[in-house]
């Protein structure tokens, strides 16, 4: 067999120079490393908050513009009828039929923006329940009718979008004394 040495446990447990350098270096570059990945870590928060600016500032953008051009659809309908209505008011010849005839088309025109921007009139027939969300009830006159229903309509009411752009103005019927 072969004789193995041992190595007694109380030799040179102290730390020569040379290690003490080796473990220096080992901290320093630790800690350069350290410095390194948080400089790194700073940058990509720095990155980070920069796109979020970004990103708010471009949201804010489109939506100004969105509500800058939201009737730009409407409005282009718009012009046609405009159009109508200044030849009818340059129209010299008095034969109120061509005017009568004008305004029905200047109307028919008018009817295609509402229905190409989704404008619909509310229902606001005679005997129908007045509804506080549709209808703005503007008098109350005694009727053979049942309190709270159309008597007559004002003026029309619209909605865009399931949204009142205007409420039907309407006469009521009010409960008898």
């Amino acid at each position: 067999m072969t004789e193995q040495t041992q190595i007694p446990e109380t030799e040179n447990t102290e730390t020569t120079p040379e290690t003490e350098v080796v473990e220096e270096v080992t901290i320093e570059s630790l800690q350069e490393r350290i410095a390194e990945l948080e400089g790194m870590l700073k940058d990509e928060q720095l990155r980070g908050l920069a796109n979020e600016q970004n990103l708010r500032r471009r949201h804010q953008e489109e939506i100004q513009a969105a509500h800058k051009f939201a009737a730009q659809r409407f409005a282009a309908e718009m012009l046609t009828v405009k159009d109508y209505l200044e030849m009818a008011l340059l129209d010299q010849s008095g034969n109120f039929d061509a005017m009568k005839m004008g305004v029905s088309m200047t109307l028919n025109e008018l009817q295609k923006a509402f229905d190409a921007t989704q404008i619909q009139e509310i229902a606001s027939e005679k005997g129908s329940k007045l509804d506080p969300h549709r209808h703005q009830a503007m008098h109350e006159v005694e009727a053979e009718q049942e309190a709270g229903t159309i008597v007559g309509v004002l003026k029309k009411g619209y909605t865009m979008h399931d949204r009142v752009l205007r409420p039907a103005m309407v006469t009521v019927a009010k409960a008898a004394e």
